[in-house]
């Protein structure tokens, strides 16, 4: 069995998560769906359109936000 591959970085950044995506190796073309979770605004957890947009940008992709099955701005 192929060992699996583990990439870290310590700061979670516009810049790195498009250095995660460079190593990957793979050219995404055509129409490129964004799937993400951005959570709820104020949350802990939410992430914040200036982290993703410069990696959807380069992708030239479109973001599919995660509905929720509660109550929320998502809902």
């Amino acid at each position: 069995m192929e060992k699996s591959k583990v990439y870290f970085v310590k700061d979670i950044t516009p810049e790195n998560l498009i250095k995660i995506y460079e190593v990957l190796g793979v050219n995404l073309d055509g129409k490129v769906g964004v799937k993400v979770s951005t959570g709820e605004d104020g949350s802990r957890g939410y992430l914040k359109a200036d982290l993703i947009a410069p990696l959807v940008k380069k992708l030239n992709g479109t973001i599919i936000e995660c509905n929720t099955a509660y109550e929320g701005s998502r809902s």
